[in-house]
């Protein structure tokens, strides 16, 4: 149990931080364009678009849909280890 727990915690932890860099990306001027922001926006924008539908810029600037999925994804991230631990 503690390896499946380990694994679903640490690619939560590492997407996670995905988003928080792709975020970061945004703030630079052309860092998106660069490879790294390509890389992460392919991996990344999939799962923040979901988010971006239903939760517009707030002034057309300030997106907090990466707050929200960062949430979702922690809590996706307990449940499933719960589930997993209620089977094993």
């Amino acid at each position: 149990m503690n390896e499946v727990y380990s694994i679903i915690k640490l690619a939560q932890q590492i997407y996670t931080f995905m988003i928080i860099g792709y975020v970061l990306l945004s703030w630079l001027p052309n860092a998106r364009e660069s490879f790294i922001g390509v890389f992460l926006g392919k991996a990344v924008e999939p799962y923040l678009g979901i988010f971006r539908r239903f939760i517009p810029p707030i002034g057309g600037m300030l997106d907090l849909s990466p707050i929200l999925a960062v949430f979702a994804l922690q809590f996706v991230a307990a449940g499933l280890i719960a589930v997993i631990g209620f089977f094993i």
